[in-house]
């Protein structure tokens, strides 16, 4: 898969609700979960959680990049979502996060996990991409943004 269909099969969230980083985790694990991108829920949330005690993937300039691997799913599935006012992500800056990216892939297929990862890092690494997303209002907007339309 590459990172332009990963983006056009995304899961979108303008307006996340959660109010602490488990929060924030859990309410994207359903955002996947409704879209039906995850066969099992709990697997895929473990994943998560597991990935994140090891060490924050709170980034810096309000990004951060809640991923794990879980061979529970067949293929890289990723949501994208926003919370203009952050929250606190143990962020590697310090400065809350805004813009999340969670990603799952299988154990065995790590090459579009890491390409996925880095591509998304490298558009979200631009100011005015940042700006842009954070300023949408609605899904479509944030589709439009993220895919340069």
């Amino acid at each position: 898969m590459d990172f332009q269909q990963a983006l056009r099969e995304c899961c979108l969230s303008a307006h996340l609700k959660g109010e602490t980083k488990d929060a924030i985790i859990e309410e994207m694990i359903d955002i996947l979960d409704r879209a039906g991108r995850l066969p099992d829920r709990a697997l895929a949330l473990a994943a998560v959680q597991e990935r994140e005690s090891k060490m924050s993937t709170g980034m810096q300039f309000g990004v951060a990049i809640p991923h794990g691997k879980t061979d529970s799913i067949e293929t890289l599935v990723t949501a994208v979502a926003l919370k203009p006012e952050g929250i606190d992500f143990a962020a590697l800056d310090g400065a809350p996060s805004t813009i999340f990216v969670m990603t799952l892939s299988p154990v065995s297929d790590t090459g579009p996990h890491i390409q996925y990862l880095s591509e998304i890092s490298k558009l979200l690494n631009h100011q005015s991409l940042r700006d842009a997303l954070l300023a949408s209002k609605s899904e479509e907007d944030m589709m439009a943004v993220l895919m340069g339309t």
